[in-house]
């Protein structure tokens, strides 16, 4: 299919403008359909370790509608006020917002009505705290990360990279109605998760950040403080993944899982940090960055799978 930029000219030279199909696939474009996957990713299997097995049809249905409608509504903001940086950025150059196929008003307006369509969906069919929590998801990660952080400190993905850890708590409160210690791990690993996942993505595109002077920590520091800054968070997520072990508490299947992805995950980070200090003119970024998302989904499947296994 073609591209929203790709619409045929007419005789006279001048492009038409995009179709209604490709005006509509840019509307799901700015959603971010690859991060709402991700996310689900932790929240499905977070329902059923919360249901002891098979949650409740229509919660699990409301989780998975609600949490996409919230991402999607939260990345849609997100969309819309960072248009400017995208443009500078080649990446980025092509999305909707930046090209004009969707004006900034209606990107605000298709944004906010998926967000409160999300809440909508979560109070109606689960229960308040979990539609609670998709607010502060939202907020979070548009006024917090997006407008605050974002521009102004490279632990920005640090500390905004806690709105991506808001899917479980939400799942967990959906089917049980409240919070205990095993959610807060998992929000705690995937907290953990995020920054050795997204700084090699930003090592892989430094030059683009500094264009849109955006201050991602492989722009402001040396790549050695980078590798070296993704080796104790990869530690660090490897102790959080096995704190959850004696408290949810969790069985062989997750306890297989745990040790020997964190072992590969580790040997990864240490295996960038070597190509880096070797001062290697490719030090192979989106190795780890693929291999991240990889281990975040098999160590949540695991999550799924082990109150299915004595």
């Amino acid at each position: 299919m073609a591209s929203i930029e790709e619409a045929a000219p007419t005789r006279g030279g001048a492009s038409p403008g995009p179709t209604l199909a490709q005006r509509a696939g840019a509307y799901v474009v700015v959603t971010k359909p690859r991060i709402i996957e991700l996310l689900l990713v932790t929240a499905l299997p977070t329902m059923f370790l919360a249901a002891g097995g098979w949650p409740r049809l229509a919660t699990a249905i409301a989780v998975v509608v609600g949490g996409a409608l919230a991402a999607a509504g939260a990345n849609t903001l997100n969309s819309v006020y960072d248009r400017d940086i995208d443009a500078v950025m080649r990446r980025t150059a092509h999305r909707p917002m930046v090209s004009g196929v969707i004006s900034p008003l209606a990107g605000i307006t298709w944004g906010v009505t998926l967000s409160v369509g999300s809440v909508i969906v979560l109070a109606v069919f689960t229960n308040v705290l979990a539609a609670a929590l998709a607010i502060v998801a939202i907020v979070f990660y548009v006024f917090g990360y997006t407008i605050w952080l974002k521009r102004r400190t490279p632990q920005n993905i640090v500390w905004g990279g806690a709105a991506g850890c808001m899917p479980v708590l939400i799942a967990w409160a959906a089917v049980t109605g409240s919070l205990t210690w095993a959610p807060l791990v998992l929000f705690f690993i995937i907290f953990l998760w995020t920054p050795p996942h997204y700084w090699p993505l930003s090592l892989r595109y430094r030059d683009d950040y500094a264009q849109a002077r955006v201050p991602m920590l492989p722009v402001v520091a040396d790549q050695r403080v980078v590798a070296r800054h993704i080796v104790v968070y990869s530690w660090l997520l490897v102790a959080a993944s096995l704190a959850l072990i004696p408290l949810a508490p969790m069985g062989w299947v997750y306890v297989a899982a745990a040790v020997m992805l964190g072992a590969i995950f580790l040997a990864e980070a240490y295996a960038l940090r070597a190509r880096v200090n070797r001062g290697s003119d490719d030090p192979r970024p989106m190795r780890l960055f693929h291999w991240s998302i990889t281990y975040l989904a098999l160590l949540f499947l695991a999550v799924g799978l082990d109150p299915f296994v004595a």
